[in-house]
């Protein structure tokens, strides 16, 4: 009994030994800037690119890596980049509404209401200008400009105080200072670190593979009747939709007066409000189409809530005023048509993005 007991002992021991050393070696490796990556979602050598879509190139001083698409992953989910601890990237642009939040106009802080609709992060990293109105030139400029939001993130008024405060809270997260260790050398890290990571995830979010695309590469069943006929108005020379929605992405990435908002006394200006650009005036991003079926409402300010309702406003002709695109005009589509044109758009529905769920546990 006595030996069974002592044997019993030096187990548990060595089992403990073993741990503390497995656990050591792990910090200590991750501290020598050996990134461990715990999630299966990140490849190494970059993304999965679905069928449809084109290579992806990733900025020269933003490589890829998956430890830093992993943090940029931790990082979107985290509640802590806002002030109150209640609002993270994912509350504006969650994978439930394919990276949208399902609301006319977002949320922030303290239930407050913003002034534009929560645009998706699918696909964006094939665009260069973000947000609505293009005010920020990549990806990393976008994912710090709402921490410093002071109705989306932050209770502070200095944008450079809100990004200093927000470092603070992340910054008390050993694991995280150990995760930046490993990703850009220094536990110290900055704004600019936490934005390049998160870019990095975003990136990663990518939809093709839909009816469309299959449809395209040879699978003539891909397709059902009225998708094919609503395929052949999208791109025919009277609705012209891929003047603005064109290439992989279905976006030029062009900004548009399309009307919405300028029969308002006091409308949102857009893109004016970036440039001071006469031509301007009342122009926004254009959106990418894939997933649109699953991203209303639609349009900046959310005042479409059907895809039946954003074909019937093209088909009018939009809303008149002097700073109207020009291939905004009156259509004149049969309901046949009609029917068939939002057949279509449900076929760009794809996939890619589906497991980029939120993480079961943050860093503490």
């Amino acid at each position: 009994m006595r030996f069974s007991s002592i044997s019993r002992q030096a187990i548990a021991w060595c089992v403990v030994i073993a741990s503390a050393c497995f656990l050591a070696a792990n910090l200590i490796g991750q501290e020598k800037g050996k990134a461990k990556v715990t999630s299966s979602l990140f490849p190494k050598d970059g993304p999965t690119i679905p069928l449809g879509l084109v290579p992806l190139t990733f900025p020269e001083d933003n490589a890829y890596s998956p430890a830093k698409a992993e943090l940029g992953w931790l990082l979107y989910y985290d509640p802590r980049l806002s002030s109150d601890g209640t609002v993270s990237c994912a509350s504006c642009h969650h994978p439930k509404h394919a990276f949208t939040d399902g609301s006319d106009v977002s949320t922030g802080i303290k239930g407050q209401k913003g002034g534009r609709s929560a645009p998706t992060v699918i696909n964006r990293g094939y665009g260069a200008l973000q947000f609505w109105d293009g005010r920020a030139a990549s990806l990393e400029a976008q994912a710090v400009g709402p921490i410093a939001n002071s109705i989306e993130m932050t209770n502070e008024k200095d944008p450079a105080k809100a990004h200093s405060t927000c470092l603070d809270r992340l910054q008390a997260s050993k694991e995280y200072r150990l995760r930046f260790k490993a990703v850009f050398g220094t536990e110290d890290f900055t704004i600019q670190h936490v934005g390049q990571a998160i870019a990095t995830f975003e990136r990663c979010v990518l939809s093709g593979n839909s009816p469309y695309d299959r449809f395209k590469a040879g699978d003539k069943k891909a397709l059902s009747e009225s998708q094919e006929r609503g395929m052949n108005i999208f791109f025919s020379n009277n609705a012209r939709c891929d003047s603005c929605h064109d290439g992989s992405a279905f976006t030029t990435n062009q900004f548009a007066n399309v009307g919405i908002g300028m029969d308002k006394v006091s409308p949102d200006l857009g893109r004016f409000n970036i440039t001071k650009r006469e031509e301007d005036k009342g122009a926004f991003k254009t959106p990418g189409l894939r997933d649109i079926a699953r991203t209303g409402p639609y349009m900046h300010d959310g005042s479409l809530k059907t895809l039946e309702d954003v074909v019937e406003h093209y088909s009018k002709g939009g809303i008149k005023n002097q700073w109207l695109h020009q291939d905004v005009r009156p259509l004149n589509l049969k309901p046949q048509d009609k029917t068939d044109l939002v057949a279509f758009l449900h076929a760009l529905n794809g996939e890619g993005w589906q497991q980029f769920v939120a993480p079961k546990n943050l860093p503490k």
